[in-house]
């Protein structure tokens, strides 16, 4: 039984927006909501916002009348004017924020839109799965009114002409309410500082003054700072500088990599809860202890399209096709990957926003995040996604009682030998060849279509092990570190080429 019975009062729940309705009915409501507000901006006007809303069928219309975009579409044809400092763009008002976010394949930042009405929205989703947290099993009063650590981007904005870009995180943390400050760590002082390196330190030496019973951020650089309280203090785990620690608050990339290396900082067990925040929005959450997946922000802010991961609509490369085939919530099939489109309340339209889902429960509009639409690899016909990879490595570490808390992987072709060379970040003695034969089975019982290649044309699976610091090295050499960036999962382009000179040369 939980601690805590909550039976909200039909205000408040009506104030937190707690669906009623249907997914299917909660996202039409949504969709017309984001369509009256921008259908006097350019982009409304152009695409007919105000026939949608009054057609018999908002959302089909919709989806016949405005295109698909990706980032450098919808940058080149609309949103650089935001940028200029012109109103009434994509949504109504000038745009003051801008979420800086690239991926490491990317060299150049992308600046997405923030309006207030987006960072509200997010808001009612974020105390919506803290309140949910208060009927998990192993919640307590110790831990409720501990403090929250979150490790993110800096407070201390970058000022262009008539805006500030900075990382979702420090937008998020800069405008945070006041009632949220006396909780929220590292503090204003240190959530400012820029330099990640000195903010770790920071942290570090402020650790045993707090109380800290949540934990906020990406797995490798949260496991970072555990590591290094735990050895400037010379204690055993965690617990011994932070006893109502119960919670870690995860998203961006799955923990499964990182469970065992984690699991061995800790003094007792914790609770992991699953987020989906992206700069484009809060997209989904985990509301309910042992949850299957993470239900969608379906009756908030963000209207949802879903469009199936597959060569119909994808090209070998991950780059959508002019006119894909998009689905509404209610269309969608369980155990299927599909490609997320999002329209939000900051002037994103039909906007591809790379990561590729599967419902585990359509009724309750439950996804698991599957990888990346550019993250996958299928050089022979073997469909790898991330979460393949990320199901593989976690079973191999468990065989193996090893942590590996990061790892990448290529493609490659040697003497006409298809195959695929993996990057294991691993500092335990470990060989690499029993390695690469584990995470070969491994990945033969979790995909028929690498099952059957590996019996043709894909003859060559070797496994290259490096400690861990060479991946983190990596990321600060590209500078990409810090709260919001990830390691990516596989190597391609530009990022392969880089990485192989950074491997020669270390």
């Amino acid at each position: 039984m939980p601690i805590f019975e909550i039976n909200l009062p039909k205000t408040i729940s009506k104030a937190l927006g707690i669906p009623k309705k249907s997914p299917k009915e909660a996202q039409l409501r949504v969709l017309k909501k984001l369509l009256r507000r921008a259908r006097y901006t350019a982009f409304g006007q152009k695409n007919k916002f105000e026939q949608i809303v009054l057609s018999r069928h908002p959302g089909k219309t919709f989806q016949q009348n405005v295109p698909t975009y990706n980032y450098n579409k919808i940058y080149n044809e609309w949103w650089y004017q935001t940028l200029d400092g012109k109103e009434d763009i994509c949504w109504p008002g000038k745009i003051k924020y801008f979420a800086l976010s690239s991926g490491t394949s990317e060299s150049a930042s992308k600046y997405i839109p923030i309006t207030n009405d987006l960072l509200k929205g997010n808001k009612v989703i974020m105390i919506k799965q803290l309140l949910s947290l208060l009927t998990y099993q192993s919640t307590s009063l110790s831990s409720i009114g501990s403090g929250m650590l979150t490790l993110g981007g800096s407070t201390d904005l970058q000022k262009g002409p008539g805006y500030y870009a900075g990382d979702l995180s420090g937008i998020t943390a800069k405008k945070s309410p006041f009632w949220f400050q006396p909780f929220y760590k590292p503090g204003k002082k240190i959530a400012k500082e820029k330099n990640w390196n000195k903010k770790l330190v920071d942290i570090v030496e402020k650790a045993p003054d707090w109380d800290i019973g949540f934990l906020a951020g990406v797995p490798a650089w949260i496991q970072m700072c555990l590591e290094m309280v735990i050895e400037k203090y010379k204690v055993k785990n965690i617990h011994e500088i932070w006893p109502n620690l119960t919670f870690f608050v995860h998203g961006g990339v799955s923990f499964e990599p990182y469970k065992i290396g984690f699991e061995k900082l800790l003094g007792k067990p914790i609770t992991y809860v699953e987020t989906y925040l992206a700069s484009e929005g809060f997209l989904a959450w985990q509301d309910k202890q042992n949850a299957k997946g993470m239900r969608l922000s379906y009756n908030q802010h963000i209207f949802f399209e879903f469009v199936p991961f597959d060569e119909n609509n994808f090209d070998a490369d991950g780059e959508m096709v002019e006119n894909p085939e998009a689905l509404m919530i209610h269309e969608v099939e369980e155990g299927k990957d599909y490609a997320l489109l999002i329209s939000t309340n900051a002037g994103a339209w039909r906007y591809l926003i790379g990561d590729t889902v599967r419902f585990v429960d359509k009724e309750n509009a439950e996804i698991i995040i599957t990888g990346r639409t550019k993250h996958f690899l299928s050089i022979v016909g073997e469909h790898l996604s991330v979460d393949n990879m990320n199901k593989a490595i976690h079973l191999v570490s468990e065989e193996f009682n090893l942590s590996i808390p990061e790892y990448a992987v290529r493609g490659e072709n040697v003497d006409s030998l298809f195959g695929h060379h993996w990057y294991v970040a691993c500092d335990q003695e470990v060989d690499g060849v029993a390695l690469a034969k584990a995470i070969d089975e491994k990945l033969i019982v979790l995909n028929d279509d690498y099952a059957i290649e590996r019996k043709n044309t894909l003859k060559r699976i070797r496994v290259t092990v490096l400690k861990e610091n060479i991946f983190m090295d990596f990321m600060q050499a590209k500078g990409k570190i810090g709260g919001q960036h990830k390691f990516p999962r596989v190597l391609k382009g530009d990022i392969l080429k880089d990485w192989e000179i950074f491997i020669q040369n270390k």
